[in-house]
């Protein structure tokens, strides 16, 4: 897995505006079916970790967890613990990388 190249992915779809961050507006979007993909930093505590991952799981969504904290936060260019990637299009690419 190329993780520089997902990291810059986010970067990118940062700017385009198709990344939502912040754990309530990332539940939100979950809930409303609109994240197609979201990174969870493996180092996030416990209770931010298990509500991310029990919305994922009811709702069907992946979760990626191989970013920490500060990986996701250089990456976006703010401080986050949780992402969530509303484009198709991204979605499929950082998949392709993932593989």
């Amino acid at each position: 897995m190329n993780k520089q190249k997902i990291s810059n992915l986010l970067g990118l779809a940062q700017r385009a505006g198709r990344i939502i961050s912040g754990e309530e507006l990332v539940v939100k979007v979950i809930q409303d079916g609109k994240a197609k993909l979201v990174f969870l930093a493996h180092d996030a505590g416990p209770n931010l970790t298990k509500k991310i991952q029990d919305k994922s799981h009811y709702y069907q969504v992946e979760i990626v967890t191989v970013f920490s904290t500060l990986e996701l936060s250089i990456a976006v260019g703010k401080s986050r613990k949780v992402l969530a990637v509303t484009d198709a299009g991204f979605t499929k690419k950082m998949r392709s990388l993932m593989e």
